[in-house]
């Protein structure tokens, strides 16, 4: 990476408020969409999904093995400041507000319609006309479950196995293991050794699935 775009991406994680109209960043982000766009038009052909597994490597901060995104899929950089793990999958319609940094650990998974934002604006209507904004980055843990419609605001971290529930809209850092929902989300309960056993309300999980 060059020095200006190590500059540039230091500023947007910093938190500080700056004015993303500036040509410095706005020829620098463009450049990172034009991948995006070849993405989400690539056709679920044998040559098509080997070019969109391609673009998602050359596209993203890091991806690991195994990872897939359903197109299509919106992010403000391309996924340039996204860091993917292994075997990570999103459904059709996740918008990453990749602003700042958005990390994914491995083996997570997100239901259609997912949102994370990193990108906010000041409260002040002068600020605003000016679309002076600041972001700050997300942490996503590993096995971690985003439902359906789920909305994650900036600065926040989601712990290793944490669920999300549908349509929910995250506004504080959830814990290892908790199971969240509601506007604004909060803890319903924690994972538990039953649900180890069980799936759906006391369905027995099949034996060949957990071995």
């Amino acid at each position: 990476m060059e020095k200006k775009e190590e500059d540039l991406t230091e500023l947007l994680n910093s938190g500080t408020l700056y004015d993303p109209r500036r040509n410095s960043i706005v020829d620098v982000q463009n450049s990172y969409l034009v991948k995006l766009y070849e993405f989400n038009a690539t056709v679920p052909t044998e040559e098509g999904l080997k070019r969109r597994e391609e673009l998602l490597h050359e596209m993203a901060g890091s991806c690991g093995e195994g990872t897939y995104i359903e197109p299509p899929v919106y992010s403000n950089w391309g996924l340039k400041h996204v860091f993917i793990g292994s075997h990570v999958y999103m459904n059709f319609h996740t918008t990453l507000v990749d602003d700042a940094s958005i990390y994914i650990g491995d083996h997570t998974m997100f239901g259609p319609n997912v949102t994370l934002v990193t990108a906010s604006h000041a409260l002040s209507p002068r600020l605003r006309e000016k679309q002076a904004e600041y972001n700050k980055p997300i942490h996503i843990g590993k096995d971690v479950w985003i439902g359906a419609g789920a909305i994650v605001l900036p600065g926040l971290t989601i712990g290793d196995g944490a669920v999300i529930g549908a349509g929910s809209v995250v506004t504080h850092d959830v814990p290892k293991n908790a199971i969240v929902v509601g506007n604004p989300a909060h803890i319903l309960r924690y994972l538990n050794e039953d649900d180890e056993v069980t799936y759906d309300h006391g369905k027995k999980i099949p034996e060949e699935l957990l071995k």
